[in-house]
C-alpha cells in the first residue's frame, strides 16, 4: 500500500522523487480530485485511488506525492467541480495529465466513449511517469544556424519514411534518411506536429495523419515510435536529435497552441476540457466555445495559468528533447484577448521572449487565424519570423503570367519590404512556395484545380484559391514540350525562391517532382499518395541535381542573396544595393503587363556582382547586361538540362527563352569556371 503525502506545487505534471512521485495539477474549480493509479495500460479498472482534499491545494495548484511509485507508474485523474457556470459535468471521465511526458491505453482507446458524460474508465486514455532528464547538449550541441544561412525543409516524419520498411518505427528510419538531407544541403528540418494527437478525430473512414489535433502539448506521439513503450520513446527522440545534430541539422517543431482535440462543448472529454473548462478555452456568456483555430476550440493564451502550460511545454521539447526551435500553428490565435479581442502586446509572447530557457530557440508563426487576424512585420513578437504567404502568391502569380506581377515579384526578391519594413537587416520573413498545406511543386504545375475525392468530402475541401496552372493539359500527360515546360516552370519557381532575401523553406519531395494526384489537403493519406517516394525510378533525380547546385550556389554567395546590410550606410562603396533593370539596363517595366524582370546585385554604384534575368512571357527576349569588372559566368539557365558549369558570356546581351531564367555571376567573385565550389 502507497502512503500519500501533501507533495509540492511544482513542478507540473509528475515527476520523480527520492521517495515516489510528486502530482501537481491546476484546477481552480475543483471541489476535489482523484489520482487512479493502473496496473497495466489495458487496465479498466484502477489498482488504486487516491482522493485529495484541500489540503493538497496551493492557489490554483492540487498537488501530492505517492510514497514507493517509480518510473513507468500508469495514472489519471477524475475531478469533481465544486461550480460549473456551463452546467457540465465530467466527473465521470478519466483524465489524462495536460503535464505528462507519456501517455497509453491506446489499445483500448474510444474517442466516442469520450463523448457525453458517461463513465469511459474501460477505453480511457492514462497518463506515464516519465524521466525529466536534460537532453545531452555537451556531446550533440545545438548546430546554431544564423537566420542568414538558415535553409528549411518542411515533412511529416511518418510521411518521409512510410513507404520503407514498417517494421522499424519512423524515427529509426528517417536515420537512413538522414544522408539525404545533409547531401541536399538544407540546414534545418521542420516536422508537422509530433505531439501526441488523436488520430481518429476525423470524419468516419479517415484518419488524421498530419496530427493537428493534439490531445497532450508533452508526449511524442506513440505511433512514430515501435516499442510503444513512453519512457523508451523519449530516448528514441532523443536519440534522433543526437543525430540530427551530429549532421549539423536543426529540428524544428510544428507545435500547436492554438486548440486542442476535444473541440467545442460537443466534443470529446480527455483531458483539459474536464479539468477545468472555462480557464483553458474561450467560451462566450452565452456558453458558446469561441473558435478561431477552425477546429472548434480556442486556447485562451491570454491566461497567465494557461501561458504555465504552453511555457512549460516549450521548455520540456527544447531541454529535455534538445529541439531547436518551435513553428506556431495559427500562431497569431495566441495574441487574442477575451471575447477573442487581439492584444497589442500579448502576453505569451513575451514570456516566451523573456524566458532564459528558451532564448537560443528558434521562433516562427503562422500569422494568420481563421478569424481573419493577419500580422507579418506587426507579429506581436520581435524575435518570430513568420510565414510569408504573399512571397508564395507573388511567386507563383508572376510565373503564371499574370497581369500586375512584376513589380511584386520584385518585393518579394527584396525581401519583402512592402510588408516586413525593418529592411536594413534580414527581414524575419519565411519564403515559400509550398508548403505541406497546398498542392507540391510538381502539382502547382500539373494542375489547374485541386483533385480532393480521395479525402471523401466530394471535392469540398481544400483550398480553391491556388495560383497554378496545367499548362494546357490537366494532369499527366505525354505530350513532351508540356512536360518541358513544366520541369522549366519548377526550376523557376525555385530559382527564384534561393536568389531573394529572407529565410527560403522547401516542401518534402519538391526536389524530385513528388506528386500527390493534385490533391491539395492530404491531411487524411497515410498512403502513398501522402509519403515520400524513395524509388528512383520514380524521382526526377534531374531537377534534385539541379537544386543541390542551386542550394551550393546559395550557401557560397549568402552574403550578396541574403546580406544583413551594415547600419553605416556612408560606406556606399562596400554596400550591397539591388539595381532593377528589363530588357535595356536601368529601365525596369512596372507596367500592368510586364512579364520581365531583371536585376543586379551590386557592391556599390559601379560594380555589379550578380546578375539575374525572369521572363515569365511566351516569347524569349533579350536582356542587356551591365558592364561587370570581369568576365560574366552563365551560372543556371533553367531552360538547359543536364550538368550545370558555368559558361563565359563574351556578348553584351543574352537571351532567355520564353518562361526562363538565367543566374550571372561575375568572374571576380566566383572564380575560374573550374573551380566551381
Amino acid at each position: 500500500m502507497n502512503d500519500i503525502k501533501v507533495g509540492n506545487p511544482l513542478p507540473l505534471g509528475s515527476s520523480i522523487t527520492s521517495t515516489g512521485v510528486n502530482f501537481s495539477l491546476i484546477a481552480t474549480k475543483a471541489e476535489y480530485i482523484e489520482i487512479l493509479l493502473f496496473e497495466r495500460e489495458d487496465a479498466v479498472a484502477p489498482k488504486t485511488i487516491f482522493k485529495l482534499d484541500h489540503k493538497h491545494k496551493t492557489g490554483s495548484y492540487w498537488h501530492a506525492e505517492i510514497i514507493g511509485l517509480a518510473e513507468g507508474s500508469i495514472y489519471a485523474f477524475r475531478i469533481k467541480q465544486k461550480d460549473n457556470e456551463l452546467n457540465n459535468n465530467y466527473s465521470k471521465k478519466v483524465l489524462i495529465d495536460p503535464c505528462s511526458r507519456g501517455i497509453t491505453g491506446w489499445s483500448k482507446y474510444k474517442r466516442k466513449n469520450a463523448l457525453n458524460n458517461f463513465d469511459n474508465i474501460d477505453s480511457c486514455l492514462k497518463s506515464v511517469v516519465c524521466d525529466r532528464k536534460s537532453f545531452n547538449f555537451k556531446d550533440f550541441p545545438r548546430p546554431k544556424h544564423s537566420w542568414e544561412e538558415t535553409i528549411i525543409y518542411e515533412f511529416h516524419i511518418k510521411a518521409f519514411t512510410g513507404s520503407s520498411n514498417e517494421e522499424e518505427s519512423c524515427f529509426k528510419k528517417f536515420s537512413k534518411r538522414l544522408p539525404y538531407l545533409k547531401e541536399l544541403g538544407v540546414t534545418s528540418i521542420e516536422l508537422l506536429p509530433v505531439f501526441c494527437f488523436d488520430p481518429n478525430d476525423a470524419p468516419h473512414g479517415l484518419e488524421n495523419f498530419w496530427g493537428y489535433s493534439p490531445i497532450n502539448w508533452y508526449t511524442p506521439h506513440f505511433e512514430y515510435f515501435s516499442n510503444k513503450s513512453p519512457e523508451q520513446n523519449r530516448d528514441e527522440f532523443r536519440k534522433f536529435v543526437e543525430e540530427c545534430h551530429k549532421a549539423d541539422i536543426e529540428v524544428i517543431l510544428d507545435v500547436v497552441y492554438n486548440h486542442t482535440s476535444e473541440g467545442d462543448s460537443q466534443g470529446p472529454v480527455i483531458s483539459w476540457k474536464g479539468i477545468d473548462e472555462t480557464l483553458y478555452y474561450f467560451i462566450d456568456k452565452d456558453k458558446n466555445y469561441q473558435d478561431v483555430s477552425g477546429c472548434g476550440n480556442t486556447i485562451a493564451a491570454n491566461r497567465g495559468l494557461v501561458r504555465k502550460l504552453i511555457i512549460d511545454s516549450l521548455k520540456c521539447w527544447a531541454n529535455e528533447l534538445g529541439v531547436d526551435g518551435f513553428r506556431f500553428d495559427l500562431g497569431i490565435a495566441l495574441s487574442r484577448g477575451e471575447n477573442l479581442v487581439p492584444l497589442d502586446n500579448p502576453p505569451i509572447f513575451e514570456d516566451i521572449e523573456c524566458e532564459p530557457e528558451l532564448t537560443d530557440i528558434k521562433l516562427i508563426s503562422e500569422p494568420w487565424d481563421c478569424g481573419g487576424l493577419y500580422k507579418l512585420d506587426d507579429f506581436p513578437s520581435k524575435k518570430t519570423f513568420t510565414w510569408n504567404g504573399h512571397f508564395r502568391d507573388d511567386c507563383r502569380k508572376f510565373w503564371k503570367g499574370e497581369k500586375d506581377t512584376a513589380w511584386n515579384m520584385s518585393d518579394k526578391i527584396q525581401g519583402s519590404p512592402t510588408y516586413y519594413k525593418e529592411n536594413d537587416f534580414l527581414p524575419k520573413s519565411i519564403n515559400f512556395i509550398t508548403s505541406h498545406d497546398g498542392f507540391t511543386l510538381k502539382d502547382l504545375v500539373t494542375f489547374d484545380r485541386k483533385h480532393n475525392f480521395a479525402n471523401k468530402e466530394q471535392n469540398r475541401d481544400g483550398d480553391n484559391h491556388n495560383n497554378s496552372w496545367n499548362h494546357g493539359v490537366e494532369g499527366p500527360t505525354s505530350n513532351l514540350l508540356i512536360e518541358k515546360l513544366r520541369k522549366r516552370q519548377q526550376k523557376n519557381l525555385l530559382l527564384s525562391l534561393f536568389i531573394s532575401k529572407g529565410v527560403p523553406m522547401l516542401l518534402m519531395g519538391d526536389e524530385i517532382g513528388r506528386s500527390q494526384g493534385g490533391n491539395n489537403n492530404s491531411w487524411c493519406q497515410n498512403n502513398s499518395l501522402g509519403w515520400m517516394n524513395w524509388d528512383k525510378n520514380h524521382q526526377d533525380l534531374e531537377l534534385l541535381d539541379y537544386l543541390k547546385y542551386l542550394i551550393k550556389i546559395r550557401k557560397r554567395f549568402i552574403k550578396l542573396f541574403n546580406p544583413i546590410v551594415s547600419p553605416n550606410k556612408k560606406d556606399s562603396d562596400n554596400l550591397i544595393n539591388y539595381y532593377w533593370h528589363g530588357a535595356n539596363l536601368e529601365s525596369p517595366d512596372w507596367s500592368s503587363w510586364s512579364h520581365t524582370i531583371a536585376f543586379s546585385i551590386n557592391k556599390g554604384k559601379n560594380n555589379p556582382l550578380i546578375w539575374t534575368g525572369l521572363n515569365a512571357y511566351s516569347k524569349s527576349i533579350d536582356f542587356y547586361l551591365p558592364k561587370s569588372k570581369s568576365k560574366w559566368l552563365k551560372v543556371i539557365d533553367t531552360n538547359m538540362s543536364g550538368i550545370y558549369e558555368p559558361i563565359h558570356i563574351n556578348e553584351k546581351s543574352i537571351t532567355l527563352e520564353s518562361r526562363s531564367a538565367a543566374l550571372i555571376i561575375s568572374e571576380e567573385v566566383f572564380g575560374t569556371k573550374n573551380n566551381i565550389f
